[in-house]
């Protein structure tokens, strides 16, 4: 009851219950991030977060859950105890599994790391529109896929929907209608969370793991053209 009443004083300040208070804070731990752009909803959720960030923060950090806000791209990001936070360390706290570790398979964690290899190949070379965001085909995709991974996008249509719906609801991608993923001629847009979604270090592995494949196939090939 202290802590509720001490809670409750604090919003009054700026206009807030605790009702809104707790809508706030169940959507972050519910989906792990909030885009302002994404909805009217969460247009109204991240404009209150403004509001009342300190308290907030505080109020997550008994639970040592951390938050990422980038107010560059208006997005807040949820991260477990343990978790890698861009620009923030944690090594007193180790991972557990919770309703903010999202559980992905294989397919769907080849496939973001792809997704931000283009992202980082876009930003370097200058396209990326005002909200930061990366135009990318589901053809250039899939050969990145293939060029990086060695794999492929699901072939199953009901796969790929689900796979996609996923990604969109983590907030990384974007795009309008979900038949548009079942031609390779659709595009999506990758969105700039994906920055914070995918560590340098994991980027980095994919990057390091491609160049070890390609060397290794340069050197056969050379050896097949010797003798």
């Amino acid at each position: 009851m202290i802590v509720t009443q001490s809670l409750e004083k604090a919003l009054s300040h700026e206009g807030i219950t605790l009702t809104e208070f707790s809508e706030l804070v169940l959507r972050l731990l519910d989906y792990s991030v909030i885009c302002r752009e994404e909805s009217q909803i969460e247009q109204n959720l991240y404009d209150r977060f403004l509001r009342v960030e300190p308290l907030i923060q505080d109020y997550l950090s008994v639970l040592h859950i951390r938050l990422l806000h980038e107010s560059q791209f208006q997005y807040i990001r949820a991260y477990p105890p343990g978790a890698e936070v861009p620009g923030m360390h944690d090594e007193q706290y180790q991972p557990f599994n919770s309703g903010l570790r999202q559980r992905l398979g294989q397919q769907e964690i080849a496939v973001i790391l792809v997704l931000r290899s283009q992202y980082d190949k876009s930003l370097r070379e200058g396209a990326v529109d005002d909200h930061g965001q990366v135009l990318i085909s589901l053809e250039a995709l899939s050969i990145a896929m293939h060029n990086l991974l060695g794999r492929s996008l699901p072939e199953l249509m009901s796969d790929r929907k689900r796979m996609f719906s996923k990604l969109r609801q983590l907030r990384l991608i974007q795009f309008s209608l979900e038949d548009e993923v079942e031609s390779a001629e659709a595009w999506i847009r990758i969105r700039p969370m994906i920055v914070s979604f995918v560590s340098d270090e994991a980027l980095a592995v994919l990057s390091h793991d491609n160049s070890h494949s390609t060397t290794q196939t340069s050197e056969t090939t050379t050896n097949r053209e010797v003798y």
